[in-house]
């Protein structure tokens, strides 16, 4: 997982091939690493929905989430740090 990235290419932090318990653990990771400004787009198979309430409840107002991709086999959604 990489989660340095420029804006016009983002990381892909893809939870398809992990198991559950790494999932969770590898979002919170790429999330500490991402600098404020910056995007990754997380690839799941399932609406991430439950993790972005951890997300939210976290670290409030620190990200914003936008589905690029919902279902309903592949859900994309970027993420990105407010730069505040």
């Amino acid at each position: 997982m990489s989660t340095s990235a420029t804006a016009a290419t983002p990381a892909i932090v893809d939870l398809r091939t992990m198991i559950p318990p790494e999932r969770h653990a590898t979002v919170f990771a790429a999330l500490d690493a991402l600098d404020p400004g910056a995007t990754f787009v997380l690839i799941n198979d399932h609406a991430p929905i439950p993790l972005l309430r951890g997300i939210e409840q976290n670290w409030p107002d620190q990200f914003v989430a936008e589905f690029l991709l919902d279902g309903p086999e592949v859900w994309q959604v970027a993420i990105t740090r407010n730069d505040t």
